[in-house]
């Protein structure tokens, strides 16, 4: 009978506590569409919901409420930022940490530097700076960001490999050849500022020229401005 009553008892708790969940999405009244009010993720190893400011009086300030900013080297960022890479908005990056990065599958890369990177992130992102995948990186640091996307160098490269990869320079597709092997990159998306940032489209452009394939990176234009004018959560990570 005791067993009853208690099992009774974690029956109607986990029931309340389901009312409570409920109740608390149903409050919400600023949604981030109809019927979604968070996306939850994990950064740092907390869980974290990524919903918006429910405050509706609540306007930027700071550095994102700035119009105008000196380009060169804030200049305003093309909308497709190269060939066969796919450009999103804040639905598609938020339908990315659920389906991609939660499930280990993707990589949400806050390509700005670190002094930027520590003053507030997107929930889920790792920071890894544009200037990671240049030419003039050292080898083992850009070896080391490229194997958190998958990407390992190859132990040797066969005759096939290099007749495709000149029929893929002849197309337009990539460089001749590559040290690197793709075969298990991951998919990613690539984010910094905002459309007045170039931190995102340089690491890009140079991933492109490494090999990574381009159907395999997406670009968050809005980045850091557009995701704090629509209110979403942000988190400044430990030892900020």
């Amino acid at each position: 009978m005791m067993v009853g009553k208690k099992c009774y008892t974690r029956f109607m708790g986990v029931i309340a506590g389901s009312f409570l969940v409920v109740a608390s999405a149903q409050a919400l009244e600023v949604n981030i569409r109809e019927g979604l009010p968070y996306v939850r993720t994990t950064h740092d190893g907390k869980v974290v919901e990524i919903q918006r400011i429910q405050d509706q009086d609540h306007v930027l300030t700071g550095g994102f409420a700035k119009t105008s900013r000196k380009c060169p080297p804030f200049c305003i960022q093309p909308v497709q930022v190269a060939p066969g890479v796919n450009t999103v908005g804040e639905l598609e990056v938020l339908a990315f940490i659920e389906k991609k990065v939660n499930k280990g599958k993707g990589v949400l890369i806050d390509a700005r530097t670190p002094s930027w990177h520590m003053k507030g992130t997107i929930p889920g992102s790792i920071n890894i700076p544009f200037t990671s995948f240049g030419d003039d990186q050292d080898e083992a640091a850009r070896a080391a960001a490229l194997a958190r996307l998958g990407v390992t160098r190859k132990t040797e490269s066969s005759f096939i490999d290099d007749a495709l990869g000149s029929l893929q320079e002849m197309m337009g597709k990539g460089p001749a050849s590559s040290e690197w092997d793709f075969s298990k990159a991951k998919e990613i998306t690539l984010w910094c500022n905002g459309m007045w940032c170039g931190q995102s489209s340089h690491a890009i452009h140079a991933l492109l020229k490494l090999g990574y394939p381009a159907e395999k990176i997406h670009y968050y234009r809005g980045g850091m401005q557009d995701w704090r004018i629509l209110g979403l959560t942000v988190v400044v990570p430990d030892g900020a």
